[in-house]
């Protein structure tokens, strides 16, 4: 692999050959092969791809955040910080879980405890990484509550998750994240469940915060829309790889993969006829069992070789490291060229 866009100094977390097999009582799974990336002090990342692409357990598998039952076995290097997080003991990551690297779950009534006081949710998290009394941590709560803009933040702290609305949980969920005023936000699919009003104020919001608390953020995400709006760099993933990696304005206007460009091109239009039928990608992603032995998007990729089929293609830099990209046939590909169906 070239260097180049990949090295990004000064790094505030440096991901290099990370593979992560996930084992469970039925099957050995392979969702992450060999990723590398970097994420520099508040700057914002997006990591795009289709449902089991790998992006998920790219983030949240190095932070111990995995389902009971599943055991996750992490090869390469995760630097966060000067720490090394593969091979890390569990009171290691215990830390930096809600201290230096927060985290934003797709869904906020599932990570919320039912039981709690949004309060108490929130006051926690400053009693554990900040060392604040029960009375210093509710009173940092309420003023987080209105850092986040929450309507009535008084009153919110006495309620219940149940009680809040979908926007409102967000908000509660991003508040509990930055509570300890992490270098680091992982937001997961943030905006997915909520109308566009409210998707449109909660990255506004993640925007602002990352202003005031010079905060980085890598989020996760299969909206391109949402992409263009608050990242800077993305990472696109397929099959638990990464194949393309740039700034926003190059790689979401000329994309230099085919597997880019399906997915751009499978946006909705502002000249697509009424009842217009969707242009979807062809074909299904790979079982994310054994790697495979060349290009993962061959089976799907309408500019096919040989050469895809056999041999892996390397993640490299082009155009003066501005972009990179795990393609054979990229120096002959424009996005307009690839037809599908």
């Amino acid at each position: 692999m070239e260097e180049g866009i990949l090295m990004i100094t000064p790094n505030l977390l440096q991901v290099t050959d990370l593979s992560i097999d996930l084992f469970t009582t039925r099957a050995a799974l392979r969702p992450v092969d060999g990723v590398s990336y970097s994420v520099s002090a508040g700057e914002t990342l997006a990591i795009v791809g289709e449902s089991g692409s790998g992006k998920t357990v790219l983030n949240f598998a190095p932070l111990g955040l995995m389902p009971t039952g599943v055991v996750a076995d992490l090869n390469g290097s995760i630097d966060f910080a000067g720490t090394e997080l593969v091979g890390a003991p569990e009171r290691t990551l215990r830390k930096i879980r809600g201290g230096s690297i927060g985290t934003i779950f797709q869904d906020p009534m599932s990570a919320l405890n039912p039981a709690l006081r949004i309060g108490r949710q929130v006051a926690e998290v400053a009693e554990l990484h900040l060392g604040l009394s029960t009375s210093q941590a509710e009173a940092r709560a309420l003023d987080l509550l209105k850092l986040v803009q929450m309507s009535d933040p008084a009153a919110r702290l006495r309620q219940y998750p149940h009680e809040l609305s979908g926007g409102l949980r967000q908000r509660a969920m991003i508040a509990i994240a930055i509570a300890a005023e992490p270098k680091l936000l992982i937001a997961d699919e943030p905006t997915t469940a909520l109308d566009v009003t409210v998707q449109a104020q909660i990255i506004s919001l993640l925007k602002d915060l990352q202003r005031r608390l010079n905060m980085a953020i890598v989020l996760i995400t299969h909206d391109m829309g949402v992409v263009a709006s608050i990242a800077s760099r993305v990472a696109v993933m397929y099959a638990g790889r990464l194949v393309e990696y740039g700034p926003v304005n190059r790689v979401l206007v000329e994309p230099l993969h085919p597997y880019t460009s399906g997915l751009i091109a499978a946006l909705p239009r502002a000249d697509d006829a009424q009842g217009s039928l969707f242009r979807g990608l062809p074909g299904s992603p790979p079982t994310l069992g054994a790697p495979l032995p060349g290009c993962a998007f061959a089976p799907r990729c309408p500019l096919v070789t040989e050469q895809c089929k056999s041999e892996r293609p390397p993640l490299r830099s082009f155009e003066q490291a501005q972009v990179a990209a795990a393609c054979h046939v990229v120096n002959t590909l424009s996005w307009k060229e690839a037809e599908y169906a």
